[in-house]
């Protein structure tokens, strides 16, 4: 009952914003809009059609504006449209309202005429810290650290500390780690905001900081900085230089992104697509993604149509196999595929140490021992009360045994032997694996009815 209450409360909040925008009252909007949380206004916004955005534009600042669009939710194609619907002067100023990574990623989805458009007319102060951003890499620690974090000296009071937290601390990301550099801006201290506050006005810095401080190299992977982010259970991680300068931090909400950009980058490699998250509504961008996979694996699936054709005597003489080969192969493609996804999932979290690789490669085989043989007995059984043929059930039942044993190693292998090559485990794709297994289940099977044909032959 509470939560229909809060959906009809929200309900409610829309229907009257949506009715002070239509009449174009400011007053009654400004005092709705920015009563209600603002991942609530971001999501408000971008379910508004165009001539009621325009409104928004109006009776909004840019720096109002700036935290709608910190929280929006949208596709990277959809920024352009909306950037382009505001005065450029507009968009300038809401740009440097945002924190210089969120501002980071929205120019990111622009083309360079109009970056360096709203970079010249943008305060330089702004335009300096998101262009020493936008040099970075894509998915590096650089791209996604922010630049506004607090820093302090480590040779000054406690007392001049919390002067220069309190002064920095509307702009700053997050205040709850407060880091500690020296006269080269080079990072030696971390102090947290609690011991900042039960620490004596005339304690040095350095006498409370911790020095142990774990951070991460510019250039880094923003997968590996999740994971470490992970790991040691952060709110937020300094990137350093080189030279162990500070130049950001990474905070815990950009990491969500990242993780969630990064499983979906995975889901979409395990499909066999480009990108499952793309927006694009074309049909022809859409097959265009798709048919790169879907032609390299029709040619795999020739490769398994000529392997039953090489077996066409066989076939001929005992014309029934032909009715198992779907349940073999698909049993193969589909043991493979779960091998699969728990070999790249154990990548994806860093568990891939030598001696963790050799147990799952152990761990796998021992399941496909166990799988197939249940599942070839079951079959063998099957076929025999089926068809009262034991050795047509044994053949089947065996073929089962052993395909389900080299589809689960296969389904294993494979993504570790792309990870210690340096290739993205994912592209080991549901159909990669399915073909490949295929392949693999009709060589068993065959080989095995060609070795025992005088036993079927009735």
């Amino acid at each position: 009952m509470q939560e229909m209450n809060e959906k009809e409360q929200q309900q409610l909040e829309i229907e009257q914003l949506l009715q002070a925008l239509e009449d174009e009252n400011i007053d009654e909007f400004r005092t709705l809009f920015l009563d209600i949380h603002p991942y609530e206004r971001a999501k408000f916004y971008a379910k508004l059609p165009k001539d009621a955005r325009m409104h928004v534009y109006h009776f909004l600042s840019p720096e109002e504006m700036a935290e709608v669009f910190e929280n929006l939710e949208i596709e990277d194609t959809e920024y352009e449209e909306l950037l382009s619907e505001m005065n450029p002067t507009f968009v300038a100023d809401m740009l440097s309202q945002m924190y210089a990574d969120d501002a980071v990623d929205v120019l990111n989805e622009l083309d360079k005429e109009q970056v360096a458009s709203y970079l010249t007319i943008m305060d330089d102060e702004a335009a300096g810290e998101i262009k020493q951003l936008l040099h970075y890499e894509e998915y590096t620690a650089g791209s996604i650290m922010t630049t506004e974090f607090i820093a302090i000296h480590s040779n000054q009071t406690v007392k001049s500390a919390m002067y220069i937290l309190k002064k920095e601390a509307p702009r700053a990301e997050t205040i709850y780690y407060v880091y500690v550099i020296d006269e080269e801006k080079r990072l030696v201290g971390v102090i947290s905001l609690r011991d900042l506050i039960v620490s004596d006005d005339d304690t040095m810095v350095y006498e409370i900081m911790s020095d142990r401080v774990v951070s991460v190299s510019v250039s880094e992977d923003q997968e590996e900085v999740a994971r470490k982010m992970r790991d040691y259970n952060f709110l937020a991680v300094p990137v350093i230089d080189f030279q162990n300068h500070l130049l950001g931090i990474i905070t815990v909400d950009d990491i969500i992104d990242v993780m969630e950009e990064e499983a979906s980058d995975d889901y979409s490699k395990l499909a066999g697509i480009t990108d499952v998250d793309s927006a694009d509504k074309n049909i022809f961008s859409a097959a265009k993604k798709r048919l790169p996979w879907l032609i390299i694996l029709s040619f795999l699936g020739m490769m398994t149509a000529s392997l039953i054709g090489r077996f066409e005597d066989t076939l001929d003489q005992i014309a029934i196999l032909a009715v198992f080969i779907p349940l073999i192969a698909g049993m193969a493609g589909n043991t493979g595929t779960q091998a699969l996804a728990v070999a790249v999932r154990r990548i994806a979290i860093g568990d891939d140490k030598e001696e963790n690789k050799l147990f799952l490669i152990i761990r796998e085989a021992g399941t496909g021992v166990i799988t197939g043989a249940v599942c070839g007995i079951i079959i063998m059984l099957v076929v025999y009360f089926w068809k009262s043929d034991f050795f047509l059930g044994l053949l089947v039942g065996f073929s089962i045994f052993i395909t389900l044993i080299v589809a689960t190693l296969a389904g294993a292998l494979v993504p570790l032997i792309m990870h210690k090559f340096k290739v993205d485990p994912a592209v080991a794709s549901g159909p990669f694996i399915t073909t490949i297994n295929d392949i693999i289940s009709i060589l068993i099977y065959f080989g095995f009815a060609s070795l025992f044909m005088n036993y079927l032959v009735q």
